[in-house]
């Protein structure tokens, strides 16, 4: 029978961003291609360590328990430049690690981007950055998942998610204003065009997603009443009064919801971020994300004209 992706929440992650490939990394930089497969050969048997975005990943994927098997809401597979040998020691890792995820792509040398279409995926996760950009660039949702300090996989079974607004959820036409006319100017055309929902970003179909899961648990919470939600999310934006309720309505008009919003207006939001301790944080601005990567998951979203090349 042919397996259905279509409705379900579809993530492609890089090995590089679901496990620490420190090691890894360096034997291929130092000594090449061919000795890094003779070192994954030699290593085969040894676990890989968790990486920044393993802790999201497994919560994500255990919110299938709310499907009737074999049904399932969340889908995640490999996308990997990596070739099928030596993508094993990833595989073997998956299998120790006890995650349910069973479907792989290995290409070897080249970025696997280009199947996210066919896979029905609104998501590509990697800690290459220039496979990112290449993805976002051919109209892709991805996100480059920055180095932390540490990772953070405690037992806590709730996934909380956080976004930022523009370039991220929403286009980046407002930015666009902010960066050649200015705050007042942002601020003023925000104001006249408040009830005209704004163009959808690169994880606008994310959060779609996202919410269509919520929407399952508030009927397994109808159902029953014991049940405590486990997805919370979070808008995290640098937006403030009046510029903040066009971004409110636009997530309206979308058909589309946060359980949080926090509307800084110019305020660092790695105090905020350290607070609410996302499993994940999503930002088109890496000026924001140095901050938060230390302590927090962290993921830039190369989209728009802040991060245009000069």
């Amino acid at each position: 029978m042919k397996y259905d992706l279509s409705g379900r929440l579809v993530v492609g992650i890089a090995s590089s961003a679901l496990f620490d490939l420190t090691d890894c990394d360096a034997v291929f930089r130092e000594r090449g291609e061919d000795a890094y497969r003779a070192y994954q050969e030699v290593h085969l048997k040894d676990v890989l360590a968790k990486g920044v975005a393993f802790p999201f990943v497994r919560r994500l994927l255990s919110l299938n328990d709310l499907a009737e098997p074999p049904d399932a809401l969340v889908e995640v597979i490999i996308l990997s430049r990596n070739d099928p040998d030596t993508g094993l020691r990833v595989m073997r890792s998956i299998e120790a690690h006890g995650l349910p995820i069973s479907r792989a792509v290995f290409r070897q040398g080249r970025s696997p981007h280009r199947f996210m279409p066919a896979l029905n995926m609104s998501l590509f996760l990697s800690a290459n950055g220039a496979d990112v950009r290449d993805a976002v660039a051919d109209g892709m949702p991805a996100g480059h998942v920055l180095e932390t300090a540490r990772v953070d996989d405690e037992d806590d079974p709730e996934l909380r998610i956080a976004f930022d607004f523009d370039g991220v959820l929403a286009g980046d036409a407002s930015e666009r204003i902010f960066q050649s006319a200015g705050l007042d100017a942002f601020r003023a055309h925000e104001v006249r065009n408040a009830t005209t929902p704004h163009d959808p970003g690169p994880l606008r179909e994310f959060l779609a997603g996202i919410n269509r899961i919520q929407r399952r648990e508030e009927d397994e919470r109808r159902k029953n009443p014991g049940y405590q939600p486990r997805l919370r999310v979070s808008l995290v934006t640098a937006r403030d009064a009046p510029a903040h309720e066009r971004a409110v309505r636009s997530l309206k008009q979308w058909g589309l919801r946060v359980n949080d919003a926090f509307f800084l207006g110019g305020i660092d939001k790695a105090p905020v971020i350290g607070a609410l301790d996302p499993h994940i944080f999503f930002d088109d601005q890496v000026s924001h994300l140095n901050g938060t990567a230390p302590a927090t998951p962290s993921v830039h979203i190369p989209f728009g004209v802040v991060n245009a090349t000069p």
